[in-house]
């Protein structure tokens, strides 16, 4: 149940009885998203790791904030879907564009854009929250497919990531929807 209200003017509103449509399942409420517990972070690359916060499998689609403690880089990819991100901290980037990322900046990525994330020696670790819609396909440097990476392979490097620092592989699936 939410705080109870002492002075807002609805404190005297009462909460719906039946919040819940047939069949829907409860919000994902996660508190302190961005923590600082490293155990909540998959290892993505060998600098950069994620903390799952959502994850669909029906829809290849996935919600998190990565994280760079110091400088660190995401292979080459494209997205063949749209991708939101919002920066909690730190400073980021591509290397094919003319913008750096730092805290409360906001960034829609286009289907099919081929980028380098790479992430900034900077006083505070780079976080970004970031909504992502199907999977990041692999580039070489001439920009050829080489590979994926999908929801799949998402929740398989998660519990295997949880089971290993001793969360427990399960933990994963709390945060399916």
């Amino acid at each position: 149940m939410v705080e109870k209200a002492k002075s807002e003017f609805w404190k005297d509103i009462e909460p719906i009885k039946n919040v819940f449509k047939p069949h829907a399942l409860p919000e994902a409420y996660i508190h302190d998203a961005p923590s600082d517990d490293l155990r909540l972070y998959v290892p993505i690359t060998e600098t950069v790791s994620s903390r799952p916060l959502w994850i669909s499998p029906n829809e290849n689609k996935w919600c998190d904030i990565l994280m760079a403690k110091e400088a660190g880089l995401v292979n080459r990819h494209y997205h063949p879907h749209e991708v939101f991100a919002y920066t909690i901290s730190g400073k980021w980037g591509y290397l094919e564009h003319d913008w750096t990322a730092t805290k409360g900046d906001f960034v829609y990525e286009t289907p099919g854009e081929g980028h380098t994330l790479v992430a900034f020696e900077d006083a505070e670790p780079m976080r970004v929250f970031f909504i992502v819609h199907g999977p990041l396909i692999w580039l070489d440097a001439d920009g050829k497919s080489n590979g994926y990476f999908d929801v799949h392979d998402y929740i398989a490097m998660a519990e295997a990531h949880y089971e290993a620092v001793g969360l427990g592989a399960d933990r994963i699936k709390a945060l399916m929807r």
